[in-house]
C-alpha cells in the first residue's frame, strides 16, 4: 500500500491519547462526500494541473489507473473484494477522471461502502473459525503475498482463502510457543481490530484514500494529508527530535521499517535494520499489542510517545519468513541528539596490502544543520560542513595518505550542506542543477575557491544513500575528485513542496488539508539526473541488490532518469577505474567477509521472492531450522576467518545458546567488511599514482571478472 509511505515518512514521534481512548463505529449513512472534499477536490487538481512537475493528463488512461490504485489501498492483499465485486467497479474504469473534475465523488464512496461490508462479513468468517480445530499434518500451502494473484473467483472461494489464512496465523503462533487460550486470544484481538478500524473510518479518510489513487497515479511523493493527518503531521514537525526514530511503511499488512534515523534509539539499539517487520507493540510492561493488519496511522500512534518513556517491538527480521521466530526489542524513546548524528572521523591502517598507507574515514549519517541558530545569526552554528572541515583539519595533522567519506545509509538533509561539503573537495564551480515545473534550470554552486583537502578521495555509498548524499557523490564523480565506491545509491532525484489548500480558496470556507507536490528534479552538473538511476560507483561491491527490488526503481509511476544540458565547469582530474577494479575483485574472492554479505543478501533475496508458505507444520519447522542454520553457518564462517569463536545454536528467540563474549561486536565487524574494502581501494589508488605504468583489464573483462567472483562467493566453488 504505497500511500502511506508518502503520507508518514516522518520520526514517530508525537504524544497523543492511547488508541483506545475513543472507539466509535462510523455510520454508513455518513460515508458520502462532503461540500469541503468537492473544493478539495477541484482545489487540488488545479495545483497539479499548474504546477506538477509531471505533465500528465487526467484522461481516461489516468482513470484506469485510479480505480486499480484504490481498490489496492483497499485491499492490497486481495483478501475481501471477489471477481464480481471488481467486474461491477469496471463500470467507473473511464469515468473517475470526470468525477474529480467535476468534484462527484460518488464512485469513490460506493466502492468504499461496499469494502467495508466485505470486511464485516469476512471478519466475522474468520472468528468462527477460530472456534474450529486445524490439522497441520495435511500437505497445503498458503499464498500470503496475494499482491499480484488474481481476486477470487466467489464467495466459496474467498472463504478458502480465509481458511488457510487463519491456519497460518495460529500455526505461526503456535511456532512461537503460544498455547491454544493465547493463540485464540491475539487472532480475536488481531481480527476484531481490522474490523474496528475499518468502521471507524469517516468520509475524510475515504476522501483522503481516494485522492491520493490519483496522485500517486501520477508520481509516488505527490500525496494529499486531510486536515486531521496534517495536524498530526505538524505536531510531528514540531517534536520532530523526539521518538524511536524510525520510518515506517505498510507491505503485506506488516509494518516494515524502511530505514532507521541515524543517532535515534531504534539505531543505537543495533536491534532494529531496515526491512525488519513490526508486528507487535507494548508500552513499558504492558501486554503485546498485535498489530498485524493495522492501517500505519494507527501503528505510528501506538509506537510514538514521550522522551524517556518504553516502548517495546516485535520483531519479524527482514531475513525471515512468515511464521519465524519473532524478537523483542526494548527502546527508551529520546531526543535524537545533534551529537549522535554528527560526523565523526577513524583511522584504518596496518591492514595487508595497504603497505604502511594511513587512510582516514569519516563518517557523514546526514547531512545536517543548526537551522535555528543560523536563523539566529549565531556565527558558531553547527553544520556538517563545518564539522568535517574540521575533521579533515584533524586527519591532515595525523598525516593521513587519504580520505573517505562514508556516506552509507545517509538518506540526504539540507540541499545547502549537500552543496558546501562538495565545496571542500574542489576549487570552485557548480554542484547541481535544479529544473523547476516551467523548466527553468538553477544552478547550486560553491563560489569559494578554498580547497580545505586536495589528497586522494572516496565516496562510499550503498543502496539507501539518498538525495543529498547523491548530489555529493554525482559532483565529485563528475568533476573526477574522487572514486565512487560501493553499491548504486537510492535515486531520489526529486524535490517537494507542501502546499496549504486552505490558502488558495476563499476565507469560511471548511479546512482542507494540505498537498504534498513534487515540483522539480535534480539534475547532475554532468546533465544526468540523479532520479531514478542514482548514482552508479565506478567500483561496484557484488553486494548490490537488483535494481528493481530497492529504491525508487521500485516505486510505481516513479520519474525516469533524464538528462539536460550539462553546466560549465572544469573536471579536476579523471581516473580509469579498470586497474583499481581488477585489484578489487581478486582481492574479495577469497575474502570471508565479502561472501558471507553475498550469501546474505542472497538469502534476503529469496525471502523477499517468497509468496507462499507450507501449512504442514513438520516440513515449516523443517524450513525454519535449515535457514537458522544456514544463518548461523554463514556468520560462523567469517567469526572464524577473523579469529572469533563460533556462535552457538540460535534458541527460537534469536539468541545466542551460551553466545561468546563479543557476539555484540558482530554488527560492528560486519560494518567494517565494506570501510576496510574502500581503504584498500583507495590505497590501491595511491600506489596508482605513484605507479601510473600500472596495466588494467579493459571493461568488459571486469565486468566478466565480476560476474564471476559473484558466483564464486556464492556457490564457493572454483575459488
Amino acid at each position: 500500500m504505497r500511500l502511506h509511505k508518502s503520507l508518514f515518512l516522518f520520526l514517530l514521534s508525537v504524544i497523543s491519547l492511547p488508541l483506545w481512548a475513543v472507539v466509535t463505529t462510523v455510520p454508513i449513512s455518513e460515508l458520502y462526500p462532503h461540500r469541503s472534499h468537492r473544493q478539495s477536490a477541484v482545489v487540488i487538481t488545479d495545483v497539479i494541473s499548474k504546477y506538477h512537475y509531471r505533465d500528465v493528463a487526467l484522461d481516461d488512461a489516468l482513470s484506469r489507473q485510479m480505480l486499480e490504485r484504490y481498490l489496492d489501498t483497499l485491499d492490497p492483499n486481495r483478501s475481501f473484494f471477489v471477481e464480481a465485486d471488481v467486474a461491477a467497479f469496471s463500470s467507473y474504469e473511464t469515468k473517475l477522471d470526470d468525477a474529480i473534475k467535476q468534484a462527484r465523488l460518488d464512485p469513490a464512496f460506493d466502492v468504499f461502502r461496499t469494502y467495508r461490508t466485505r470486511v464485516n462479513h469476512q471478519i466475522k468468517h474468520a472468528l468462527k473459525l477460530l472456534d474450529q480445530e486445524f490439522d497441520f499434518s495435511k500437505d497445503e500451502a498458503y499464498r500470503f503475498d496475494r499482491s499480484e494473484a488474481p481476486w477470487a473467483a466467489n464467495q466459496s472461494e474467498l472463504d478458502t482463502l480465509w481458511r488457510k489464512r487463519v491456519k497460518n496465523d495460529v500455526l505461526s503462533l503456535r511456532m512461537a510457543d503460544k498455547d491454544d487460550e493465547a493463540i485464540r486470544k491475539t487472532l480475536t484481538e488481531r481480527y476484531s481490530g481490522i474490523l474496528r478500524r475499518t468502521n471507524q473510518l469517516n468520509a475524510d479518510d475515504v476522501f483522503q484514500l481516494f485522492i491520493n489513487a490519483y496522485t500517486l497515479s501520477i508520481e509516488p511523493h505527490t500525496a494529499y494529508m486531510s486536515p486531521s493527518i496534517s495536524e498530526n503531521f505538524d505536531i510531528s514537525m514540531r517534536l520532530s527530535l523526539e521518538g524511536i526514530g524510525a520510518v515506517l511503511r505498510i507491505k503485506n499488512e506488516y509494518t516494515v521499517v524502511q530505514s532507521v534515523v541515524p543517532g535515534g534509539p531504534a539505531d543505537l539499539s543495533g536491534q532494529i535494520k531496515a526491512g525488519d517487520r513490526v508486528s507487535g507493540v507494548a508500552q513499558d510492561d504492558d501486554e503485546m499489542v498485535d498489530v498485524v493488519g493495522w492501517r500505519l496511522q494507527d501503528v505510528v500512534e501506538l509506537i510514538r510517545g514521550p522522551k524517556g518513556s518504553v516502548v517495546r517491538l516485535q520483531i519479524l527480521p527482514k531475513d525471515a519468513t512468515i511464521g519465524d521466530p519473532l524478537k523483542t526489542v526494548t527502546i527508551v524513546r529520546n531526543k535524537i541528539k545533534l551529537e549522535e548524528q554528527a560526523a565523526k572521523k577513524r583511522i584504518i591502517e596496518g591492514l595487508d596490502e595497504m603497505e604502511g598507507l594511513r587512510i582516514g574515514v569519516i563518517d557523514v549519517p546526514t547531512f545536517y544543520r543548526d537551522f535555528q541558530a543560523y536563523a539566529r545569526g549565531d556565527k558558531d552554528f553547527r553544520s556538517t560542513t563545518r564539522d568535517v572541515r574540521k575533521l579533515l583539519a584533524e586527519l591532515t595533522r595525523e598525516g593521513v595518505d587519504g580520505v573517505v567519506v562514508d556516506l552509507r545509509q545517509n538518506g540526504g538533509g539540507s540541499l545547502a550542506e549537500a552543496t558546501e561539503l562538495t565545496g571542500l573537495f574542489i576549487k570552485s564551480g557548480p554542484v547541481v542543477q535544479v529544473k523547476n515545473t516551467l523548466g527553468k534550470v538553477d544552478i547550486e554552486s560553491d563560489p569559494d575557491p578554498k580547497v580545505a583537502y586536495s589528497g586522494p578521495l572516496a565516496v562510499l555509498v550503498n543502496r539507501n544513500s539518498a538525495s543529498a548524499s547523491e548530489i555529493f557523490a554525482g559532483a565529485i564523480q563528475d568533476y573526477g575528485r574522487g572514486i565512487i565506491i560501493g553499491e548504486p545509491t537510492f535515486g531520489k532525484g526529486t524535490v517537494q513542496t507542501l502546499v496549504d489548500l486552505d490558502r488558495l480558496v476563499a476565507i469560511g470556507t471548511a479546512e482542507l488539508g494540505r498537498l504534498r507536490l513534487t515540483m522539480a528534479q535534480f539534475f547532475r552538473i554532468s546533465g544526468g539526473s540523479t532520479q531514478f538511476r542514482g548514482v552508479v560507483p565506478d567500483i561496484i561491491f557484488p553486494t548490490a541488490p537488483s535494481a528493481a527490488d530497492h529504491g525508487e526503481r521500485s516505486l510505481d509511476n516513479a520519474l525516469p532518469w533524464a538528462q539536460i544540458e550539462a553546466a560549465q565547469f572544469n573536471p579536476e582530474g579523471t581516473t580509469d577505474p579498470t586497474y583499481l577494479r581488477e585489484r578489487h575483485l581478486k582481492r574479495i574472492e577469497s575474502d570471508a567477509g565479502f561472501r558471507m554479505l553475498v550469501e546474505e543478501e542472497a538469502l534476503i533475496q529469496a525471502v523477499r521472492e517468497q509468496h507462499t508458505v507450507s501449512l504442514l507444520e513438520a516440513q515449516r519447522r523443517t524450513k525454519w531450522n535449515e535457514r537458522d542454520e544456514k544463518i548461523r553457518e554463514n556468520r560462523n564462517r567469517y567469526r572464524v576467518a577473523i579469529g572469533l569463536k563460533p556462535r552457538a545454536k540460535m534458541d527460537r528467540s534469536g539468541d545466542d545458546v551460551a553466545a561468546p563474549a563479543d557476539h555484540g561486536d558482530d554488527d560492528e565487524k560486519i560494518d567494517q567488511i565494506m570501510i576496510n574494502e574502500a581503504a584498500y581501494i583507495l590505497s590501491d589508488f595511491i600506489h596508482l599514482q605513484q605507479s601510473p605504468h600500472a596495466a588494467g583489464l579493459p571493461l568488459e573483462a571486469a565486468e566478466k571478472m565480476a560476474n564471476s567472483v559473484q558466483d564464486c562467493l556464492l556457490n564457493r566453488a572454483g575459488c
